[in-house]
This record gives structure tokens, C-alpha cells and sequence, in this order.
């Protein structure tokens, strides 16, 4: 066994500053530090929103120890290629990882691991993609659609950027993880649900355009019957969505949305009077989808903010469908 600190496994800490930042990782795990675990897997739990296991190893005192290791989401590992079956108990593996801010041999991050025969599987969104993704084309925007994890990531490292308030300010300089959304069992919003590297299924009806995301089972619905925001409709997590076309554009205008602790990205809040449009289109190749948002909200952005990204068509990529598990969501809050 090998439990040892090293720096040119990867460049995770970079690699992942921008997202784990406003996530837990960035208080429980050191990412600017690699450590390497070697065992016996078992323990593996498929669960949202984080994949756990365990490690039979040896720690650095001579005794041997479970090493307990928390992974992404399902509904991320997934279309990176880890699935419920990829692990079983008894596997010898090697984890590579950032290690607790606690002591080393508390919980720690996985980010990939590999088997006795050399394979790989992803840990963390950051990691390496073993799933293939094909050369398939869409004729519209329906099918299955998924973000790379340099779009949501360019999105949340742009809240540095942005023109707020004094209010959104505080907020942004302020915020910690006891904010957490998912904590709750609570999923992000458009515009960081709609970038969010997860399967993303489109559904276009005579009246109704269908987004399912698959972070937390959320579900979008567009009407397109021609229908106006109800006034004084009630707030809901992902707002009251109304649509139209223009050509082959799908534009989306979308209020009413409820207060949420990272309703403007992850890290970062947003009000009730928060009003986002969004326009998607088919890219020439037909293999990416054009997704452009311009998001207002008064109570902590001074002006409006403009984000484009591309997802690509995986019309082979299936959705885990895993509601979140409460216990797992705030199992952080009390892991050592």
C-alpha cells in the first residue's frame, strides 16, 4: 500500500477552482495537494448527489483502516462512463485523490481511480471521459443533449466579472457552504441548470417545449400556446417559462422564479424579480446545440448578464433519473 503526497497526477486544483470553489470540496479537501490510496474496494454506493466508497488500505501508521472516499454525482460520473456496475467489492484498486484539510486519513476526494489491469474510471467531473460519444447529428433541437464541464466552468468563474450591487456584493464576498443548495435536496436554475454537464433531454410538442435535466429530476416546461406570464403568478424553483420560434431559434423568456440561495450560479444568489431569456439553436454541424441566456436581476446585478455556450448532441446518453437522497446531500455537513 502507498498513501503518499504528490503534484503531477494532475493539475487538479486548477483544474477544478472554479466550480469546487463554490462547492464543499474547496472547505473539507486541500485540491491544491494529490494523494494516492491503495485497496480493496468495500464499500460503492450509487447515490445522489455524491457516489461514496470505500477502501480497505494501510494507513501511514501500519494499521490498516478503511479510507472512506467521496465522488461526484451520478448524474455526472455517468456520462463521464462510471456506472452502478463498474465497481464491486473485493477489486484491488488505486485511487488518486485530494486529501482531507483534517488529516489525511479522514474522507477524501476522488478524482479518478485505476484497476490491476490499468483501466481508469472517473471520479469527478473534472476527470477524463472513457465514455465514447459517437459522430451522430440532430435534425432539430429534440434528443439528448449534455454540457462539457468547460462550459458550466466558464460560467461560474464569470461571476468574478460581473457588474452587481452592493447587495449582490455581499453576497457573492459572503457566501459559504451552509448555503448550499443541494444540501436541501434543492437543484440549480436556468441559467446554471442548462449548463450543467448532465444529460439534458429536449422534448418539442405542439404547445409545450420539455427540458429534463437530469440534476435532481428538474424539469422545465415552455409553454408556446402563445400564453402570457400570469400576473401575479406564485414563484416556483424553475419559474413560469413562455416560448416562441423565431425560424428555427427557440427563445424562452421566463420569470417568477422563487429566491434561491445559487439561483444566478453556483456560489451566487438570486431575487424574485430575476428574469432570464434564453435562445437555443441547432449549430451547422448538427452536433452541438447554441445556447445563448441574458439574465436580469435587479437585487444583485446591476445590469443584465449575457452567457453563451454549446452542448453536444448524445443521443446514446441515457439519464440516471436519481432523485436526490437528503442524507447524502448533508452528509458533508457532518463528515470528518
Amino acid at each position: 500500500m502507498r498513501h503518499r503526497t504528490h503534484s503531477l497526477i494532475m493539475v487538479s486544483g486548477l483544474w477544478l477552482t472554479a466550480v469546487a470553489d463554490a462547492h464543499h470540496s474547496a472547505v473539507m479537501f486541500d485540491t491544491t495537494q494529490d494523494i494516492t490510496v491503495e485497496g480493496v474496494v468495500t464499500r460503492y454506493e450509487w447515490r445522489n448527489p455524491h457516489v461514496y466508497m470505500a477502501v480497505e488500505t494501510v494507513g501511514t501508521d501500519g494499521e490498516t483502516f478503511e479510507q472512506q472516499i467521496e465522488a461526484g454525482a451520478p448524474s455526472i460520473l455517468s456520462p463521464l462512463g462510471l456506472t452502478p456496475d463498474s465497481l464491486a467489492p473485493g477489486e484491488r484498486v488505486t485511487v488518486y485523490g485530494n486529501p482531507n484539510r483534517r488529516g489525511a486519513e479522514r474522507i477524501m476526494l476522488g478524482m479518478y481511480l485505476t484497476r490491476e489491469d490499468g483501466s481508469r474510471l472517473p471520479l469527478n467531473i473534472a476527470a477524463p471521459s472513457i465514455r465514447p460519444t459517437g459522430n451522430a447529428r440532430a435534425s432539430s433541437l429534440e434528443g439528448t443533449w449534455f454540457s462539457p464541464v468547460s462550459e458550466l466552468r466558464g460560467f461560474v468563474r464569470a461571476r468574478s466579472t460581473w457588474n452587481v450591487t452592493e447587495r449582490g456584493r455581499i453576497a457573492r464576498d459572503t457566501w459559504d457552504i451552509t448555503q448550499a443548495s443541494y444540501a436541501d435536496c434543492v437543484p440549480v436554475t436556468a441559467p446554471t441548470l442548462m449548463v450543467y454537464s448532465v444529460a439534458i433531454q429536449v422534448e418539442i410538442n405542439p404547445d409545450t417545449v420539455v427540458f429534463d435535466v437530469d440534476w435532481m429530476t428538474s424539469r422545465r416546461v415552455v409553454y408556446m400556446d402563445g400564453r402570457s406570464h400570469p400576473e401575479n403568478g406564485e414563484p416556483t424553483l424553475q419559474g413560469h417559462s413562455i416560448g416562441h420560434w423565431e425560424g428555427e431559434t427557440l427563445v424562452v423568456d421566463t420569470v417568477q422564479y422563487a429566491e434561491h440561495s445559487e439561483g444566478l450560479t453556483l456560489g451566487f444568489p438570486s431575487g424574485p424579480r430575476k428574469h432570464t431569456v434564453e435562445r437555443f439553436s441547432l449549430a451547422e454541424d448538427g452536433r452541438h446545440m447554441n445556447y445563448e441566456v441574458v439574465v436580469q436581476d435587479p437585487d444583485y446585478l446591476a445590469e443584465p448578464l449575457t452567457y453563451t455556450a454549446q452542448l453536444e448532441y448524445q443521443p446514446d446518453l441515457e439519464p440516471t433519473r436519481l432523485a436526490c437522497d437528503l442524507e447524502t446531500a448533508r452528509r458533508y455537513l457532518t463528515d470528518e
